[in-house]
């Protein structure tokens, strides 16, 4: 059997909430690893409350990559992603460390391992008659067609979620191929990294329910709407920005917009967490190659800490 000499790498990958961030500190503390960030929100600068961006004190004991790179007004993709992790990875090789990717965007994993396939850029004239076609029968009618053309994707994409739709429509228009089958494509050759995957997977997710719950009520409690306040008084944000869509900032737009009242924005922003959980549970199951963790198990640090230690073949326990 051949011996593999790809330089190794590790994915912490797990639902919002499920204690990412302080595992990959601790294992950090132990082993010669350098974190880099897989979040769509905290690439973001000014997300720091909503996002549960970890602290300046936390992020100067425990750096990590890809943090506070983008304004929000400038939008951010999982291709955007690979390429800057890829770098960082790099970097981090040559400095005789292990790189350890800790976050939730599975996308934005997909992406780094797997590439993405090449989707037509953006037409300005397909969007304006698209745009002009749901001015008549609504997005939930755009949606209906996309169901028609392209299945998979139309149950991915939900009815409301316009600015996906017309690209879903606007990729169909351009190649006469659904958004779904191009997605299919993606790297042509293989990851040049050897990879332990780590997931973090609630048996139960009672107590990952009322860990957001708290968490968001703490966000609220440690001005959230201050600030979203603070980003709506830029004037260059809208609400169809990546980032003023991210999960809790989009219910705190809406509520400040006078959508909804506090109890609402409560509710809903506890309600859109748990079902962005959900996606990342669900997402991390078709991971069949990572090494399922319970969070919630008392011996969390001591299993993580083993498998670290067998994939990293005997290094020291000590970061360097």
């Amino acid at each position: 059997m051949p011996v593999d000499h790809r330089p190794l790498a590790i994915f912490l990958m797990g639902p919002t909430a499920s204690g990412k961030t302080a595992l990959a500190c601790r294992l950090s503390e132990r082993f010669p690893l350098s974190l880099i960030s897989v979040d769509s929100a905290l690439v973001y600068r000014g997300l720091d409350i909503g996002a549960a961006k970890p602290d300046a004190a936390t992020l100067a004991r425990y750096p990590h990559e890809l943090i506070n790179i983008r304004d929000p007004a400038e939008p951010y993709s999982a291709a955007d992603f690979s390429v800057d992790a890829q770098a960082a990875m790099h970097r981090i090789a040559e400095a005789g460390r292990i790189p350890l990717l800790v976050g939730g965007t599975g996308l934005y994993f997909r992406a780094l391992q797997r590439g993405l396939s090449s989707l037509p850029e953006a037409d300005v004239d397909v969007r304006a008659q698209l745009a002009s076609e749901a001015a008549i029968i609504g997005w939930d009618g755009m949606h209906r067609r996309l169901a028609e053309l392209d299945p998979p994707a139309a149950e991915r994409i939900k009815p409301g979620d316009a600015q996906r739709i017309q690209r879903a429509l606007e990729v169909i228009a351009l190649t006469g191929q659904p958004l779904s089958v191009q997605q299919q494509g993606g790297r042509g050759q293989p990851f040049p990294w050897r990879v332990l995957k780590l997931a973090l997977l609630p048996e139960d997710r009672a107590p990952l329910h009322a860990r957001i719950a708290t968490r968001f009520d703490d966000m609220l409690q440690h001005g959230l709407l201050d600030e979203v306040r603070a980003l709506r008084q830029r004037g260059d944000l809208k609400p169809d920005l990546p980032a003023i869509r991210a999960v809790g900032y989009r219910q705190a737009w809406e509520h400040l917009d006078g959508l909804y009242d506090a109890v609402a924005l409560r509710d809903k922003g506890i309600f859109a967490t748990r079902q962005l959980a959900k996606r990342q549970i669900t997402w991390l199951r078709s991971e069949l190659d990572a090494r399922s963790l319970d969070p919630e198990r008392p011996d969390l640090l001591a299993r993580s800490v083993e498998a670290v230690h067998l994939f990293l073949g005997g290094r020291s326990d000590r970061a360097s």
